[in-house]
């Protein structure tokens, strides 16, 4: 440092309105920083984020010729991006400024202010100790590929390709399903203003399929993924349908020739309340509008003995291929946006309300279904004996805001009930509907106005969790029905209550293969299981690694309105990547110094973002900076000490400890 200019240290301690100078004597604080080495400039002030404060720092710089600033301030989360800006703007490289953290670290987890400011001495000794080691860094700028990867074709996913396909960028939509439309695709209308799903979503399911800027893979997944922000090498693998989607027509004239003449087999876009064929298309508004065989049931596929009528009646188009199978694609993308959506609660696991006991018992998916035109009973509310029920009882928070299921709210639960008692109270007039609530939860636009005019329609609410359902009969009235025995914590009385059908509202729980995702695309989980945001308030699409970002439901329960919200902002969020061309890395990177490095490879399973190769002809080990976080593990772990970091390294460390130790 001999040979260095004079080190001259600008400090400034930030009051943040109260809630640092209520704890903090601030004044006293910058009193003691101006007796403290190199510190030419001592200063306190109420807003330091504000205008004003950072305009000090510039002016400052300029008129007392600094070369280092600190700010004891709040969390450098927040801020820390702002003063490095401030700092630029005065003259000086952004990387010769420290921050210190008065607000999370010390004002706001005491409450002896004399200590607390005692504390505050330390924090800013030790912040003056190492800043005159700080070195000038420069930004690292990476490329961004102009190609967008969208996982999952909900309406999430849906949005967010049309999204950035209209603004002219190419978009690659995986779909694992072999069709798009997700879970809204099932839904006969949508709360609170009753439109038709179908409407609203098949044609926007149109445009992704005939959009130039839009490849669409359904029955295709993501299996590899390698690179860093902007420059995403991905694998993607397509499952066998059996049928050559190039050459399908989508005549559907193969599905009445199969050998099997009524349906048999279990459909799962219906919930399983209705049958399907071998060969079948999920749902007539289904897209891309392509066939595909079941292996798990097709004569052929499994014993390679059948009259194979399905081939013929596609005639000369040979469409059918029972020799196809799984093939990949390589891509390369610069963004990522994961929309994988979420799974239903399984029912069965709570038993004593006898779903999978009594056959009329049903979730509300099912019910959903059920009372869709285009659904297995054609829009007729019937109970597996095929008898119209004259009495409805629906049972919210089914998987739910309970401790022994999940403690989260699934916040659609309540609306959707009211949505499907009320439009069985269209169906059927006279048929008596109850909801079984703890609390009506109608957030958002018309949400209120929804559950007001449930209770117009005379559908009944009944406050109280349901203890069981059973078939037990104790008076003639209840014999051969279902008896719903809950608390009425209304009246104050526990009661009985039959019913012909029982609608479980089951909630919304992570995919079951949410962690395998979360591993290929480098996200965090939350302790529920749903993928974590950056920030829940100011980054709720982003996640921490760059280029990827999040959108719907597989980030928390949420309602269309939310979820298209969610999806048109990680949209715009990749757009912005893109447009700028490139995207600025932090260079607190850690690097190797070839000289010392061993070759060891110790370093290279610890890094958690495969950061690290080795380099076969040198036989040294090299970090990409593009790809590091400065996480610092692989420079805790190297047995030779040749890796350091930028901003971590031994000389800022040491002096840093020695200041804080430093009692007076």
């Amino acid at each position: 440092m001999k040979d260095e200019p004079e080190i001259r240290i600008g400090f400034y301690v930030c009051h943040c309105g109260t809630n640092i100078a209520a704890m903090i004597d601030c004044q006293a604080v910058a009193r003691y920083a101006a007796q403290l080495p190199f510190v030419a400039v001592s200063r306190d002030y109420k807003y330091m984020c504000s205008d004003p404060g950072q305009e000090l720092i510039q002016r400052d710089i300029k008129e007392h010729a600094l070369n280092r600033i600190v700010v004891a301030s709040c969390s450098p989360l927040l801020h820390e991006h702002t003063f490095r800006n401030a700092t630029e703007k005065g003259g000086l490289n952004p990387y010769f400024f420290h921050m210190v953290n008065l607000r999370e670290h010390n004002s706001w987890v005491h409450s002896d202010g004399s200590k607390a400011t005692a504390k505050a001495f330390a924090q800013i000794r030790a912040a003056i100790a190492r800043v005159p080691h700080h070195k000038a860094l420069e930004v690292l700028q990476v490329p961004i590929h102009p190609d967008v990867l969208v996982v999952g074709g909900g309406i999430a996913g849906i949005h967010a390709a049309l999204t950035l396909a209209n603004a002219g960028k190419k978009v690659y939509l995986v779909e694992r399903e072999p069709t798009i439309g997700g879970h809204m695709a099932k839904f006969d209308k949508t709360f609170p203003t009753l439109d038709c799903a179908a409407c609203i979503l098949t044609p926007k399911m149109s445009q992704v399929k005939s959009h130039p800027k839009i490849t669409l893979w359904s029955f295709s997944e993501v299996v590899k993924l390698d690179g860093y922000v902007g420059n995403y090498q991905i694998t993607v693998k397509h499952k066998p349908r059996y049928v050559n989607e190039d050459l399908c027509v989508g005549c559907l004239e193969c599905i009445p020739a199969c050998v099997f003449k009524t349906p048999k087999f279990p459909d799962e876009f219906n919930q399983n309340l209705g049958k399907r064929k071998p060969v079948y298309i999920p749902f007539p508004q289904a897209t891309p509008q392509v066939v595909l065989i079941d292996p798990e049931v097709c004569l052929n596929l499994k014993t390679g003995k059948c009259k194979q009528t399905c081939v013929e009646a596609c005639g000369d188009r040979q469409a059918i291929d029972f020799d196809q199978r799984e093939t990949f694609d390589d891509i390369k993308v610069g963004n990522v946006i994961v929309a994988t959506g979420f799974k239903t609660f399984d029912a069965h696991r709570i038993p004593q309300y006898g779903y999978g006991a009594f056959p009329n018992v049903f979730t509300s998916l099912e019910v959903e279904r059920m009372i869709n035109t285009s659904g297995p009973t054609s829009g007729a509310i019937v109970g597996r004996d095929g008898k119209h029920p004259d009495t409805v009882g629906f049972i919210l928070c089914v998987g739910s805001r309970d401790e022994k299921t999940n403690k989260w709210c699934s916040r659609t639960c309540c609306m959707h009930s009211m949505k499907l008692a009320q439009l069985i109270k269209e169906h059927c007039p006279r048929t008596e509907v109850y909801i079984f609530y703890m609390d009506i939860r109608a957030p958002g636009k018309g949400a209120e106005e929804f559950y007001d005019k449930s209770l117009r329609m005379g559908i009944r609410f009944i406050r109280g969790r349901v203890a069981e359902v059973t078939d037990w009969a104790v008076t003639p009235e209840e014999e051969g029905r279902l008896v719903v025995r809950c608390e009425d914590t209304m009246a104050g009385f526990v009661r009985r209550i039959p019913f012909d059908m029982i609608v479980l509202a089951i909630g919304k729980e992570p995919q079951a293969d949410a962690q395998d995702v979360r591993r290929l695309f480098n996200m965090s989980c939350g302790t529920e299981g749903f993928f974590l945001e950056r920030h829940p308030k100011l980054a709720p699409v982003s996640t921490f690694t760059d280029g990827i970002f999040i959108a719907g439901a597989c980030q928390g329960p949420k309602d269309i309105p939310d979820t298209v919200a969610q999806a048109g902002a990680a949209a715009a969020e990749a757009m912005v990547l893109i447009d700028q061309g490139h995207i600025e890395i932090e260079p607190n990177t850690a690097h190797i110094s070839e000289v010392d490095c061993s070759g060891c490879k110790s370093c290279l399973p610890l890094c958690p973002y495969t950061a690290i190769a080795f380099i076969e002809t040198t036989k040294k080990a090299s970090i990409n900076a593009a790809l590091c976080k400065g996480c610092g593990t692989c420079v805790a772990a190297c047995p030779s000490g040749s890796i350091t970091q930028n901003l971590f390294e031994d000389d800022e460390i040491f002096s840093e400890i020695a200041g804080v130790l430093a009692y007076e």
